[in-house]
């Protein structure tokens, strides 16, 4: 599941109570370039890298996707995503439009959400709230925004943060109406539906 949203729209919150409700969840692990803030903990939050080293990773076609975004660089691995899959757990990935559209290429089954701010009054409010970054760079990140918000029609549910908890059962009801596809219950349930069909095939 790609998850995208502007800075500031509450992207993370949701994700982490949608994960704390579904255990069959994991958020994927990004590498990044950037400094970690107060808080963050390496491997949980990100993997805290230089610039060298992010290069050698793109080099070795390490990255599902990657991307600068204000100066740095983000980047989610092949491997971070795979290990999570193959042990039957749905991935959730955050990350900005562009490496959506990296990832749609290359994983076109995958599902795209992204979560919009109530108003841009609502998110310039949530902005200054963090008490992170400065008046100059809170004006470039809503210009950001704005930018990143114009690519919400490239996917394919769109989810309203302005309740939080409403917010919250629409992305579980995404990934539970995804879950009680055809082809995802054939394959978790296809001793049952051989019996009940009466067709081996199944």
């Amino acid at each position: 599941y790609i998850v995208s949203a502007a800075s500031g729209a509450g992207k993370t919150s949701l994700l982490r109570a949608l994960m704390a409700q579904d255990t069959g969840l994991v958020i994927s692990v990004s590498h990044t370039t950037r400094a970690p803030r107060p808080g963050e903990v390496e491997g949980r939050d990100y993997y805290f890298v230089d610039d060298a080293e992010f290069v050698r990773l793109i080099d070795a076609g390490a990255f599902l996707e990657h991307a600068h975004v204000f100066d740095r660089r983000y980047g989610t691995t092949h491997a971070a995503v795979e290990a999570d899959l193959l042990a039957g757990r749905d991935v959730l990935v955050e990350i900005d439009w562009q490496g959506a559209r990296q990832i749609r290429q290359r994983v076109p089954e995958c599902v795209s959400v992204f979560i919009l701010p109530p108003s841009e009054e609502a998110l310039l409010a949530r902005l200054r709230g963090l008490n992170q970054d400065s008046d100059s760079v809170i004006a470039a990140r809503m210009a950001a925004a704005v930018s990143e918000m114009s690519h919400c029609e490239e996917y394919d549910y769109l989810v309203w943060n302005d309740d939080f908890e409403v917010a919250l059962a629409d992305l579980s009801a995404i990934i539970r109406a995804r879950r009680l596809r055809r082809e995802r219950q054939r394959l978790e349930h296809s001793d049952a539906l051989a019996r009940l069909t009466h067709d081996p095939k199944l």
